[in-house]
């Protein structure tokens, strides 16, 4: 094996430039991910039989087919569904978004039955309404509980998104690949991006340890 760095190095900054590509994606699927994750999540535990069915159906759907497969439908499907070609990156946020809904809705939905049944009778006797109550009672211990689910949901995410290369945009995989075709070596380059994507996932498990145990404090 002959590996040789000293070529694929004075190229590292234009590989690092990708970290703020994929970071966007990320923080942005995450975000609208977390937000659809909840509002699937409350529509699981309604009463309204409908609401059951359509949060179950899309999740079914959305876990039950590959994320290139969405990613791939939603980008070069958006010409003859939309008339036109939306932009790559806007494509991989609301596919990893979409995708991200369904898994972060069962951490949710898990979370908030697990929070004692006398939390919620309490409030009804209380004659607290059921809006109040999920937002203000039920939601917010249900979120200590599933942190780390939500963490290990979001460190996922930051590693599948390394999917959007397939549809050309520019993070980090994408940069590497080019600099392993113009340099016809590819070891090198995509082992930097692995080193880059170790490092990235490193820090967000201990930024959620870190969350974990002030929240452990706080009790």
């Amino acid at each position: 094996m002959n590996l040789d760095f000293t070529s694929v190095l004075p190229s590292l900054p234009f590989i690092l430039k990708g970290i703020g590509v994929t970071l966007q994606i990320v923080c942005l699927a995450g975000i609208l991910g977390f937000l659809l994750g909840v509002i699937l999540s409350l529509c699981k535990i309604s009463s309204i039989k409908v609401l059951n069915w359509l949060a179950d159906a899309y999740t079914s759907i959305f876990r039950g087919t590959p994320l290139i497969l969405q990613l791939m439908i939603i980008y070069f499907g958006s010409p003859q569904i939309f008339g036109y070609q939306i932009e790559p990156i806007v494509a991989a946020v609301a596919a990893f978004a979409l995708n991200s809904a369904a898994y972060i809705s069962e951490i949710i939905r898990a979370g908030i039955l697990a929070v004692d049944k006398g939390q919620k009778e309490a409030a009804m006797a209380l004659g607290v309404p059921y809006r109040p109550t999920m937002l203000n009672i039920i939601l917010p211990q249900a979120m200590k509980n599933i942190l780390p689910a939500l963490m290990n949901e979001f460190i996922t995410l930051t590693k599948e998104s390394a999917l959007v290369t397939t549809i050309g945009v520019m993070d980090v995989m994408r940069r590497a690949y080019q600099v392993g075709a113009d340099q016809f070596k590819f070891f090198e380059p995509l082992l930097l991006a692995g080193i880059i994507y170790y490092i990235m996932v490193t820090v967000l498990t201990l930024l959620g340890k870190v969350i974990e145990r002030r929240l452990r404090t706080s009790d």
